[in-house]
């Protein structure tokens, strides 16, 4: 009898991974979302395919779409995961999602296995492949008696060299206000054995130039990388960081934004004014003079590169639009989804990269995993693909019962990773690894 499987989001990266389960299994999928349109778009008319209008908040009607499946897909923003957990932990039915384990869900972790359920968290690509390919490398150093003392990994998601045509060196192939508040956080790695923490408001003040592949990025701590050094089994380790990849120059843009308190959650005031009147209320500038109290006020010249990029954006527009029950990074990020969007046709691109430093009884070994993917023109974004493809396949194994573990899980173990990086092989998401080797 085939399997139900509920998918609950119809968002940007949802695409592959209905694509893939109809055409590697013969599960019914059930697509709900806040559009049924969204959801029937997504099914592309396939028999096996139900579509549903689904308001999360509406516990009866998401409890009864739980109820009746075998295993629950959540694409919803990670705010909304635990709420779909407890959900799944009364009716014992197993999640998987792309998001970070948080707090809530980690304090399921003994409910669930003891109702013998599993939630799988982190499935997507950073996090999700960045942690399969990365224990893969160190489960491998360890069996051949080495230790690893280094490890540094970066990825992020950016236009393809032939789509970078903006100043930004940026388009969002994923929540523009995700990107933006990421941004905002702070960050603990380890240096020099020592652990080391940046504050948010130093964090793009710590970017360092980065060459991989012939392209020139620029990376920064992503959040925790302390915490990484249990899960991958890292004791005693000299450098261990985590970090977003950006090409050049993107810290500066940041940098300038957050000074003119433009990623800030404060509330605008209804009305119709221009983008450079709202710049002046913000900041108590002069909306008639704002060019030159701007770089007056970040400290550099009217014509250096952030500004221009700034006025690119339209941070200086003197044209009137209309403001309503906003704040001021909703409208920073409603500017920058018009002029930083991919038009049809543009790919993506998704970096990834490991570096690992490997001590054995004889020698030293300088280990680099790459992965570079790139969008389809016309077809799913990289970002897309490598976020969705792994929860599809991890869905595959599980009702296939080839994954058994129960409670709150992240895919560091063997059992999840090595079968889902060989079928990710399959549909050409794969790294190339270089092993330097120093007697």
């Amino acid at each position: 009898m085939s399997k139900n499987v509920l998918i609950l989001g119809a968002g940007l990266v949802s695409q592959p991974l209905v694509d893939y389960l109809f055409g590697k299994t013969d599960f019914i999928l059930t697509v709900a979302d806040i559009r049924e349109e969204n959801a029937k778009q997504v099914i592309k008319g396939n028999s096996r395919g139900r579509s549903e209008t689904l308001d999360v908040k509406n516990s009866t009607q998401l409890g009864g779409l739980i109820a009746a499946s075998d295993l629950v897909v959540s694409l919803l923003p990670y705010t909304l995961h635990s709420l779909v957990a407890k959900h799944c932990l009364s009716r014992k039915r197993t999640m998987v999602n792309a998001s970070y384990v948080s707090d809530e869900i980690r304090a399921m972790d003994k409910a669930a296995q003891e109702a013998g359920v599993l939630f799988l968290c982190e499935m997507g690509l950073d996090p999700g492949i960045d942690h399969m390919s990365a224990v893969q490398i160190i489960h491998s150093v360890q069996q051949r008696g080495g230790k690893v003392t280094e490890f540094v990994s970066v990825c992020g998601g950016l236009p393809a060299p032939d789509a970078n045509d903006n100043p930004f060196g940026y388009k969002f192939s994923w929540s523009p206000k995700g990107v933006l508040l990421a941004g905002k956080n702070s960050a603990r790695y380890i240096e020099n054995s020592k652990e080391k923490v940046i504050s948010s408001e130093q964090l793009f003040h710590s970017t360092k130039p980065m060459e991989i592949e012939d392209f020139n990025f620029e990376s920064y701590p992503n959040r925790d990388s302390v915490s990484y050094k249990s899960i991958y089994g890292l004791e005693d380790i000299d450098l261990l960081m985590r970090g977003t990849l950006r090409y050049a120059g993107w810290h500066e843009y940041i940098i300038a934004l957050r000074a003119l308190n433009l990623l800030e959650e404060t509330p605008v005031e209804d009305g119709e004014r221009s983008f450079a009147e709202f710049i002046g209320e913000l900041n108590d500038l002069d909306p008639m003079n704002i060019v030159t109290e701007v770089a007056a006020k970040l400290g550099i010249t009217a014509d250096h590169t952030t500004m221009k990029a700034l006025q690119w954006l339209g941070l200086f527009d003197s044209n009137p639009r209309q403001f309503e029950h906003s704040t001021a990074i909703d409208e920073l990020v409603k500017l920058m989804s018009d002029k930083m969007s991919y038009s049809p046709g543009e790919r993506d691109m998704v970096v990834l990269q490991h570096r690992f430093k490997a001590q054995f009884e004889d020698h030293t070994e300088e280990i680099t995993s790459t992965l570079i993917d790139y969008g389809i023109p016309g077809g799913n974004s990289s970002m897309a693909r490598t976020v969705s493809l792994p929860l599809a396949i991890a869905v595959k194994l599980i009702l296939e019962e080839k994954i058994k573990l129960t409670g709150v899980q992240i895919p560091v173990d063997r059992i999840i990773y090595e079968p889902v990086l060989e079928e990710l092989k399959t549909v050409g998401i794969s790294f190339k690894e270089e092993i330097v080797r120093y007697e």
